[in-house]
């Protein structure tokens, strides 16, 4: 297992061209600073934010864009189309009756991109 993440954990896509901010929502009750994330946090715009522009050869916006560019591919804004759950998560720890979201689980977008977790939005400290 890996990290749990949090609001404010860094994501990328393989087709967007910057990174976005995932934002779970607050009902799991569990915070870390921010809220913790459960692999239910996939719903686009509200969870998982736009990753500035798509390049996705399988993005309807970006093949019709290409078609008027005479075949030069032609990246247009993101708009993620997730319609599944993060996978795998962690199934031995339930934060609201939901598997946790950790930093090794990816989530597929609609246009082939794999959205990956970049930094969890929380760091292991030690006191010594």
């Amino acid at each position: 297992m890996g990290v749990l993440v949090c609001t404010g954990a860094i994501m990328s896509c393989t087709f967007g061209m910057a990174p976005s901010v995932l934002d779970a929502l607050p009902d799991t009750g569990v915070v870390c600073p921010t809220p913790a994330a459960t692999i239910m946090d996939f719903a686009p715009i509200v969870n998982i934010p736009p990753f500035g522009m798509c390049f996705s050869e399988a993005n309807p916006e970006v093949i019709a864009a290409t078609a008027a560019a005479l075949g030069v591919l032609t990246p247009m804004p993101c708009v993620p189309v997730t319609v599944a759950p993060w996978i795998p998560g962690a199934p031995t720890v339930l934060l609201g009756g939901q598997p946790a979201l950790d930093d090794l689980s990816t989530c597929i977008c609609a246009w082939g991109g794999l959205i990956a977790i970049e930094d969890p939005g929380q760091f292991q400290t030690t006191v010594e």
